[in-house]
C-alpha cells in the first residue's frame, strides 16, 4: 500500500455513513527558525544557516480510526552552508536543505482489543531511538511508509512489530542529484522492526531484532540484520532522589543484499542521578569491529543519530575500527524561572576511541540551554570536537526558537 492508496482510504474512511460517531479535528503545526554556525578544519569558510521549517497538518478522529495528514516545507533563508545536496561544497555541511513535501499520512485503527495498528507514511521511535528514529534534531524529519502493530493484550507484555518498504530520508526532494548521489530522497527495502517488552517492578527488558534492507544500489552494505536486548529502569529512593540505568547488548551481521560479510557486537551501561534539580550521569557505548573494512563496524543508519556520539555528528558512520564512548553529563533545571516556564541546562563530555586496536579518536564538550514558555521554546547548543587520530577540529553551534500547537 503506498500513500496514495493511504489518502483514498482515508477519505472513503470519513465520509463513510456507516461510521456514525462525530468527526473531532485536531490541528497540527510545528514551527522553528534556526541558525547553525560550523567552523570545521581543513575547510576554508565557516557554514552559516539560516532555515525555517514549518510542519502542518490535520488528524481527524472518527469511531475506531484516526486519519492524520501532515505537509511539510523548509526554507534556506540565508543560504551559506552545503546542505548535502545543494552543491555548495566550499562549506561545511549543515544538512537541511530546501524541501517541500508530505511528512506523514497515516491511519490509525483501535478496533482491536489492546491492539493500535497505523498504516501509512509515518513517524517512527523506538525505545531511546539507538536503532529506529525520526531524526527529530534535522529540520526534515525521517518517516517511514510502513505498517506497524501495537499490541498489549497480556498484561505488563507489549509486542511492536513493523513492516517498513521505505523510509524517507532528511534529504528532501533534491535527495539523489547530482551533488549527493548517495544521498536519496528514500529508499526502498523490506525492513522489519520488531520489539517484545517484558515491564516489571525494576524495569523493562526489551527484546528486539532490526532487519535493515536498504534496496538501493550506493547504500547496500547498510543492510544489516541485528539481535539483541535493552533493559531501563529506575529505583527512586526518596521523592528527590532517582537513580536510572540502562543496559544493552546486540549482535549485528550483513543481510539480504549486502556485498560485505562481516559481524561486530554492541553494548552500552547508562546511568543517571536525579537529586531534585540536579542531574548526574554517565556511560559507556561499544560499536564493535570485525575487520577494520569500511562498513563493517556496527551501524545505526536508521537511528536518531545526533543523539548519541556527540552534538558535533563527527561520528554519524562507525569507523572501520569501530567505536567506543565514554562520557559524562550534568543537568540543572528550574520551574517556573522569570518568564518562562522551565529552564534548562546540559553539559556533557565525550572521549571517543577505536574498539579495535584502542586508538584515541579525539574528545568533545557539548553545551546546552533550553527556555520554555507555553507553547514556545528557545534553545542554544555548542559543540567542540577535538581530534586526534580521528576527522578533524570541529566547533558549532546553533540558536534556534520554536513554536507548536
Amino acid at each position: 500500500m503506498n500513500v496514495r492508496h493511504v489518502l483514498l482510504l482515508a477519505g472513503g474512511l470519513v465520509s463513510s455513513p456507516a461510521l456514525a460517531d462525530p468527526i473531532t479535528l485536531k490541528p497540527i503545526v510545528d514551527a522553528r527558525i534556526r541558525y547553525e554556525h560550523v567552523d570545521q578544519d581543513p575547510v576554508a569558510r565557516d557554514a552559516d544557516a539560516v532555515t525555517a521549517r514549518i510542519r502542518a497538518g490535520v488528524e481527524a478522529a472518527r469511531g475506531d480510526f484516526t486519519v492524520l495528514i501532515e505537509g511539510e516545507g523548509i526554507l534556506a533563508i540565508n543560504g551559506n552552508y552545503n546542505s548535502g545536496v545543494n552543491g555548495k561544497t566550499a562549506f561545511p555541511i549543515v544538512p537541511d536543505p530546501q524541501t517541500i513535501g508530505l511528512n506523514r499520512a497515516q491511519i490509525r485503527y483501535r478496533g482491536l482489543p489492546k491492539t493500535l495498528v497505523t498504516v501509512g507514511r509515518q513517524r517512527i521511535n523506538l525505545e531511546d531511538q539507538r536503532f529506529v528514529g525520526s531524526v527529530a534534531w534535522r529540520d526534515n524529519e525521517q518517516t517511514f511508509d510502513a505498517a506497524r502493530i501495537e499490541w498489549s493484550a497480556i498484561p505488563h507484555l507489549k509486542a511492536d512489530v513493523t513492516y517498513a518498504w521505505s523510509n524517507r530520508t532528511i534529504w528532501g526532494i533534491d535527495g539523489g542529484n547530482r551533488f549527493g548521489p548517495a544521498r536519496y530522497e528514500s529508499i526502498d527495502g523490506k525492513n522489519i522492526f520488531a520489539n517484545l517488552a517484558l515491564t516489571t517492578n525494576v524495569g523493562t527488558l526489551t527484546g528486539f531484532t532490526y532487519l535493515v534492507d536498504q534496496n538501493e544500489a550506493l547504500v547496500l552494505r547498510n543492510s544489516s540484520q541485528t539481535y539483541g536486548a535493552r533493559f531501563a529502569g529506575a529505583h527512586a529512593f526518596t521523592p528527590k532522589a532517582k537513580l536510572g540505568y540502562m543496559l544493552s547488548y546486540a549482535r549485528q551481521s550483513d543481510y539480504h543484499n549486502n556485498p560485505n560479510r562481516y559481524s561486530a557486537d554492541y553494548y552500552a551501561a547508562d546511568v543517571t542521578l536525579d537529586l531534585a534539580a540536579l542531574r548526574l550521569g554517565g556511560g559507556y557505548e561499544v560499536l564493535g569491529a570485525d575487520d577494520g573494512v569500511a562498513v563493517t563496524s556496527f551501524q545505526t543508519p536508521l537511528a536518531t543519530l545526533h543523539k548519541f556520539n556527540g552534538w558535533a555528528d563527527k561520528l554519524l558512520v562507525t569507523p572501520p575500527d569501530g567505536l567506543t564512548d565514554a562520557y559524562g553529563s550534568i543537568g540543572y533545571g528550574w520551574k517556573k524561572a522569570g518568564p518562562f516556564d522551565a529552564i534548562a541546562l546540559t553539559a556533557v563530555y565525550h572521549r571517543f576511541r577505536s574498539e579495535r586496536s584502542d586508538r584515541h579518536y579525539g574528545d568533545e564538550l557539548n553545551v546546552q540551554a533550553t527556555f520554555k514558555r507555553g507553547r514556545t521554546s528557545a534553545l542554544i547548543k555548542y559543540a567542540d570536537y577535538k581530534a586526534d587520530s580521528y576527522a578533524t577540529d570541529t566547533h558549532k553551534v546553533w540558536l534556534s526558537l520554536e513554536w507548536t500547537i
